[in-house]
C-alpha cells in the first residue's frame, strides 16, 4: 500500500510538467488533433485519472456500473463546454481535490452509493473536472472551434466512459471485489484518498510558508 501511494505521489508531481497536453503545446488544427488532445487530457492528468478510475470501481457498487459512469461523462461535457464559453466553475482545482478525497473516502468506508447520489456526486465533480479540461484548451491552444471542438468533446468524452468501465471491470472480475466491503476496493479508495490529500498539503503549503515567513 504504501509503495502504491509513494508511486502515486511521483507521478503527480511529475504530471505538470506533462502540462496534461499530448500535442506539447502545438495547436489544434483538425478533427484528428482534437480527438488526439480529448484522449490524452485525461490520461496525462492523473489526478482526473484517478477519479475517474475510482468512480467506475465505485459505479459497479450501485448495480448501474454502465449508467453511473454516464452522469460524470455528462456533466464533464457541459463542464468543459462552459468553459469554453467563457463560464468558468469556481475554485475549480481545489473541487478536483476534493473530488479524490470525497470519492476515496466514500470507498474506503466500504458502504455502497444509492444510485440516485451516485449520479449525483459524480455529475457534480464531473461540472469541474470539465471546467478545468476547457481551461486547458483555451490555455493551451487559444480558440477552437468546428470540427477540432467536436474531435476534442468525443475524445474527452470516450476515454473517460472507457477507463471508468474497465476500472470497475478490474475490480470486479479480476480483483474479485463483488462488493463495496472488499478489501481490494477499500484499499483503491484510501491510494485515491491519499493522493487527494497529498494534493492538498502541496496546494496550502506555499501560502502557510507565505504567512510564517511574513509573520
Amino acid at each position: 500500500m504504501k509503495k502504491l501511494l509513494l508511486a502515486a505521489a511521483g507521478m503527480l508531481v511529475a504530471s505538470p510538467a506533462l502540462a496534461h497536453h499530448p500535442l506539447g503545446a502545438l495547436p489544434m488544427t483538425t478533427f484528428s488533433d482534437g480527438l488526439l488532445s480529448g484522449v490524452g487530457h485525461p490520461v496525462l492528468g492523473f489526478d482526473h485519472l484517478f477519479f475517474v478510475a475510482l468512480m467506475g470501481v465505485a459505479a459497479v457498487f450501485t448495480g448501474r456500473k454502465l449508467m453511473a459512469p454516464a452522469a460524470y461523462i455528462g456533466a464533464m461535457l457541459l463542464g468543459c463546454a462552459l468553459m469554453y464559453a467563457g463560464i468558468a466553475m469556481p475554485v475549480t482545482e481545489g473541487v478536483i481535490v476534493a473530488s479524490l478525497i470525497v470519492l476515496g473516502g466514500i470507498v474506503l468506508s466500504g458502504k455502497a452509493l444509492g444510485v440516485a447520489p451516485a449520479l449525483a456526486i459524480f455529475a457534480a465533480f464531473g461540472l469541474f473536472h470539465g471546467s478545468a479540461f476547457g481551461g486547458s484548451i483555451a490555455a493551451q491552444e487559444g480558440g477552437v472551434g468546428g470540427l477540432v471542438l467536436v474531435g476534442y468533446f468525443i475524445g474527452l468524452g470516450l476515454i473517460q466512459y472507457a477507463i471508468a468501465v474497465a476500472a470497475g471491470w478490474v475490480a470486479e472480475k479480476a480483483l474479485g471485489a463483488t462488493t463495496a466491503s472488499a478489501v481490494n476496493a477499500r484499499l483503491s479508495g484510501a491510494m485515491v484518498a491519499g493522493v487527494g490529500i497529498f494534493l492538498a498539503l502541496e496546494m496550502v503549503e506555499g501560502p502557510v510558508l507565505s504567512l510564517i515567513i511574513g509573520a
